[in-house]
């Protein structure tokens, strides 16, 4: 968790041995060699502290350990502070975004936005050019993300649609364990292409359905994380994915994972919302299945090509 407060800004870790490590070496070789921590940063572990004297928090917790996390910190937190999250999952059993998860935990309404897009850490580490959508309902307070976090390559657009910018980030991760089967099946890149296209309609229709502005899944928080996250070597899902492409089980990958891959947990609570709402979705379907249900990767891509013929627009799916 981030805090930016003034000109400095503070990190909180949840582990004080993880922090006296960081604290030791400014960097963490295992999820970003090479990217330096700068000295003016402030690291701690002690709850008490964190948020002295912040202006703006920044969430970036896994989904599935947000609850766990803000109620350690919950007494600490300023009520007049603005929470900004970077999370990208939806909770399983509650099936709650991060930002609901937030509000439900502090039990108190609070300032609250979204910064999402095609962000792949290791690129950003080495300042390459990026783009970001913050979302918020308060638009004062998405005017204020934006100017906290442009700078000259990072560029940062507003969005009033909170729930798009969320289910988007948190939808994208499972089609993109689907590419990274592709991948390791060397399906090749027309079937990559079919599947990113086919998998923005199915997130699309499911993020209508729960009340998100369509266009918000044309844009950065949709297609643009959807692409980045399904093309790059470096994306922690889409890389699950291929390695269980080539053979090997979730259970083994996961373990052998410094980083958290939410795509995994995520399939669990998206079979649960697109029943919920009743709308079908084939692709994330067919990563539920061989993610917790033992489907042979080939089954599920003869299943997924072989399903009956329909018009690309105006059928509803089957």
């Amino acid at each position: 968790m981030l805090i930016a407060g003034g000109h400095g800004a503070t990190i909180w870790g949840h582990f004080e041995h993880s922090i006296e490590q960081l604290r030791e070496t400014r960097e963490n070789p295992r999820l970003l060699p090479g990217a330096k921590i700068p000295d003016q940063v402030h690291l701690t572990a002690n709850d008490a502290e964190c948020f002295r004297g912040c202006s703006l928090i920044l969430s970036a917790i896994p989904t599935q350990y947000m609850r766990a996390s803000w109620g350690r910190l919950a007494r600490y937190v300023p009520a007049d502070v603005p929470i900004v999250s970077v999370a990208k999952g939806i909770e399983n059993g509650t099936l709650l975004r991060p930002t609901e998860i937030i509000d439900d935990v502090l039990k108190q309404k609070r300032r609250l936005a979204v910064l999402s897009g095609p962000n792949i850490a290791g690129e950003l580490a080495r300042y390459l050019p990026a783009t970001a959508v913050a979302a918020s309902r308060d638009e004062e307070l998405a005017q204020r993300v934006q100017a906290a976090f442009s700078t000259q390559w990072y560029r940062v657009y507003t969005n009033a649609d909170v729930i798009g910018a969320e289910l988007a980030g948190a939808m994208k991760n499972v089609i993109a364990i689907a590419a990274g089967i592709l991948d390791g099946l060397d399906a090749g890149n027309n079937a990559k292409a079919a599947l990113v296209t086919r998998g923005l309609v199915e997130i699309t229709r499911l993020g209508v359905a729960m009340g998100a502005q369509e266009q918000t899944f044309a844009g950065l928080a949709g297609l643009g994380d959807l692409i980045t996250t399904c093309v790059s070597p470096l994306g922690r899902n889409r890389s699950v994915g291929e390695q269980i492409g080539k053979g090997r089980r979730l259970d083994d990958i996961l373990s052998n994972t410094s980083s958290v891959a939410e795509g995994v947990t995520t399939a669990k609570s998206l079979r649960e919302l697109s029943q919920r709402h009743g709308v079908e979705m084939p692709i994330a379907d067919a990563v539920h299945s061989v993610l917790f249900e033992g489907k042979d990767v080939l089954n599920a891509l003869a299943e997924l090509m072989s399903r009956g013929p329909k018009p690309e627009y105006g059928g509803r799916e089957k």
